[in-house]
């Protein structure tokens, strides 16, 4: 349970566990180059979690990576400050003594597992390595423990799992050995950066549920970086708001919600998704797909022969008229986005997928079409993937993304290709100036605005969109929902709108379809579903995003 003393009464009896005094942070570069972090002072109280919430950019993820100075020491600069954590000043520790407290009494789990296990090596050496480096044992001495660690973070079947490597293994479970990664040596602190990220709702309330035991059974202090308000109301004791590199409101989770101070901090929990979308007054059919069925093959023995099939959509049906949207949802490892990419033909399956192009009376049957057949139709239905710094090329400069389609399609002059994407920009939001920068030099809700400008700039009448604002913050996340509604209404799109986030959802969405284990379990109007849900998962389902931990 959440302490009940005041923060200035906690202060005053509890010696803090890690203190963070006045700390400047800039990249090195121009002399004049604004710091990232600026003068931000907090501490941290033994048992207690502290939130740290803010936009993109603010500054919380690498406050956060300078506790353990994680950050390359050619690229960042401290211009002032200290850490003090069990009497040490980590800036100025020396690296075998630093080493020594990373994993060991300072843990930290990141925000994509994917991109912190090694895809190379079994969980088992990767959580016996941690092991090893800080209490000396061997890999056969430290398999009990790592045995014990994996059934503690619920991992099912943890012996027989020992040899998985981490593709094998679902988001949920990943991130569920990145717990026990940071817990093995159970540490007084542990730095937790935005680890629910990714995942469907019921997965999230599920490692919400084992991080807060787990920091009950082991006494730790959390550090909790999120953008999810609804997590810091439900998680954490304390929470600070960042800005700018700035902490600019403190205090009682509490106190902070019900009275914030700050306009700032008030706009952040005004940021709701908004409200359900109109209905459609005339619907005329775009997509019908009818038993549409992807199965992968499982092979095994030196002949390889089909041992059985991963039916991750099996025989699934719906329609999607003209100006709706369809929200996909269900957990990790449904059939959410291969039903996606099954619909664009990414993906070999079965079954009828009809599409209908503007003035025509028959469809097109999309799995009848070779690729000379189906590449005219491509034009017409695209895809915004969930992370968009990984679907847009770092080499490429933004006005070279935008116009890459286009360039396939149509034979235009540089000066017409240039206007089109000028266009495409501002239909975006994006100031046209920054056309000729990169990526990079982008904040992640400015990259997912270049990757839908990319699929606009063909003129789509189909989008589908997978998981398109899970990785952003809040206030990010509605200003691209205000976008993609907007864009709705002016060209007519039609959206099948993949995600976990069922405010998200049923913002965006006409209907919906839920889906669990490659199947849809129930569909229908997005009121009847989230008012009146008939299906047990569905009520399941509804029922994780609003429980308490």
């Amino acid at each position: 349970m959440p302490l009940t003393l005041t923060a200035p009464a906690r202060a005053i009896m509890i010696q803090p566990l890690l203190s963070i005094v006045n700390l400047t942070l800039a990249f090195r570069g121009a002399a004049d180059a604004e710091p990232a972090v600026r003068d931000v002072s907090f501490d941290v109280l033994p048992g207690e979690v502290l939130a740290l919430v803010g936009e993109s950019g603010s500054g919380k993820s690498i406050t956060a990576q300078s506790i353990l100075r994680l950050l390359n020491p050619s690229a960042a600069r401290y211009d002032s400050g200290q850490i003090h954590f069990s009497g040490q000043d980590l800036l100025r520790t020396d690296e075998r003594q630093l080493n020594r407290i990373r994993g060991g009494s300072i843990g930290m789990i990141f925000q994509e597992p994917m991109t912190s296990l090694n895809p190379l090596q079994s969980i088992e050496k990767q959580l016996s390595e941690s092991l090893y480096l800080h209490k000396g044992l061997s890999r056969a001495t430290a398999r009990p423990l790592v045995i014990e660690w994996l059934q503690r973070v619920e991992i099912r079947d943890a012996a027989q799992r020992l040899k998985a490597l981490p593709h094998e293994l679902s988001g949920g479970e990943r991130q569920r050995v990145m717990i026990a990664m940071a817990l093995i040596n159970e540490p007084d602190l542990l730095i937790a950066d935005e680890p629910t990220t990714a995942l469907d709702v019921t997965v999230q309330a599920q490692i919400l549920r084992l991080l807060k035991r787990l920091q009950g059974e082991l006494g730790m202090s959390v550090l909790f970086i999120t953008h999810d308000l609804g997590i810091v109301r439900k998680l954490a004791d304390r929470v600070m708001v960042m800005r700018q590199g700035e902490i600019i409101e403190q205090g009682v989770t509490a106190e902070v919600f019900d009275h914030p101070k700050t306009d700032y901090t008030r706009e952040l929990l005004a940021a709701d998704p908004g409200a359900p979308p109109a209905p459609i007054k005339q619907i005329k059919p775009l997509l019908q797909v009818a038993n549409l069925r992807t199965w992968f093959a499982v092979n095994t023995g030196f002949l390889k022969r089909v041992k059985h099939y991963v039916k991750a959509v099996d025989d699934i049906s719906f329609s999607l008229a003209e100006g709706e949207t369809l929200g996909i949802v269900g957990e990790s490892g449904s059939g959410k986005t291969t039903l996606g990419r099954s619909v664009l033909q990414l993906i070999k399956c079965e079954g009828d997928v009809n599409f209908t192009l503007a003035g025509e009376q028959a469809p097109h049957n999309l799995l009848q079409l070779n690729a000379k057949q189906m590449k005219p139709l491509r034009r017409h239905i695209q895809i915004i993937f969930q992370d968009p710094f990984a679907s847009l090329s770092p080499r490429m400069s933004v006005v070279q993304i935008i116009a890459e389609g286009l360039k396939v399609y149509e034979r235009l002059s540089n000066a017409e290709l240039e206007a089109r994407v000028i266009d495409a920009m501002q239909q975006v939001q994006l100031d046209p100036e920054l056309r000729h920068r990169y990526p990079n030099e982008f904040s992640g809700g400015q990259r997912q605005r270049i990757a839908i400008a990319r699929a606009l700039i063909l003129k789509p009448r189909l989008l589908v969109l997978d998981e398109p604002t899970s990785a952003l913050d809040r206030s990010v996340q509605k200003d691209i929902i205000d976008l993609l509604q907007r864009l709705q209404r002016e060209h007519g799109l039609s959206y099948l709108f993949i995600s976990h986030d069922l405010s998200v959802v049923r913002s965006m969405s006409h209907r919906i379809m839920i889906m669990k284990d490659g199947k849809v379990v129930e569909q229908g109007a997005a009121d009847a579903i989230f008012n009146q849900p008939q299906h047990p998962y569905s009520k399941a389902l509804l029922a994780a995003a609003s429980a308490p931990l």
